[in-house]
């Protein structure tokens, strides 16, 4: 196994998964710059109108007992979640397969545009971001 964080528990109770956790080398560099995090903005009605075709077409594909789908708009800081897919179904393979089939349909047809924020070090890179953005 190459160099992988491994988490395992056995758990009495429920399970935590609300924060967050940055992980080394997971997609926080881009052409070796530190990606501070990513501002996401949307045509907000067709957005949410794809959305819920998409959501609507994977429950009668796969089946599904329950779907939700929810994406962030504005920033989102490295680490953090801007994409959130719960999925239920009788069988757990319709549910993996309506996963990756709800998060391909996502890329293809949402309108969600992207811009990466670089993460600005010392001070005069600061001075110099900040001459650049007036």
């Amino acid at each position: 196994m190459a160099n992988c964080d491994c988490e395992v528990a056995l758990v009495s109770g429920p399970l935590d998964l609300t924060s967050p956790e940055a992980t080394l080398g997971a997609g926080a560099l881009e052409n070796g710059k530190q990606i501070d995090g990513i501002e996401y903005e949307a045509h907000r009605e067709m957005a949410e109108h794809q959305l819920r075709e998409i959501a609507q077409e994977a429950a009668e594909r796969f089946d599904l007992l329950m779907i939700k789908l929810h994406h962030c708009i504005g920033f989102v800081a490295v680490g953090e979640t801007s994409l959130f897919l719960r999925v239920a179904a009788p069988h757990r393979g319709a549910a993996f397969e309506a996963g990756r089939w709800t998060i391909d349909e996502l890329k293809k047809r949402i309108p969600i545009w992207k811009s990466v924020r670089f993460r600005v070090g010392s001070a005069k890179e600061k001075e110099r971001s900040a001459r650049v953005l007036a």
